[in-house]
């Protein structure tokens, strides 16, 4: 990886993620009452405000949805060169906010696949190779 790994925030609500995290599990909230898929961890399901959300593992696959590169990025990442923030649309149907990695600006694609990957158990997608 070549970027930064701040420390998580620490929230209660979150605190099954980051352990899982922590491990290189990646996994989603996924609300028992509607059946939706809730990014990122939070108390209730955004679609039907059930609190009766659960954790369940994704495949981590998903495809570049949009991006941009940061060439000045700030704090942390201010000596990390450019930063490219992507919205991922994984398999499940979400999309997850997140950076990209192992990969040159130049050379991210919209509709891109990539996998996730963890670093220090921050969650990142990377490019991946796709069977023809």
């Amino acid at each position: 990886m070549s970027l930064p790994t701040p420390e998580p925030p620490q929230d209660p609500t979150a605190a099954a993620y980051w352990r899982g995290a922590a491990r290189g599990e990646f996994r989603v909230a996924r609300c028992s009452h509607c059946g939706a898929h809730v990014w990122f961890p939070r108390s209730h399901c955004p679609q039907c405000t059930s609190p009766d959300l659960e954790l369940v593992p994704v495949s981590g696959e998903g495809v570049v949805y949009s991006f941009t590169v940061n060439r000045r990025p700030a704090g942390v990442y201010k000596d990390a060169g450019a930063v490219v923030i992507a919205y991922v649309e994984l398999a499940e149907g979400l999309r997850v906010l997140t950076n990209l990695v192992d990969v040159e600006p130049e050379r991210v694609r919209v509709g891109q696949p990539v996998r996730a990957v963890y670093d220090a158990g921050l969650l990142r997608f990377a490019p991946r190779e796709v069977a023809d």
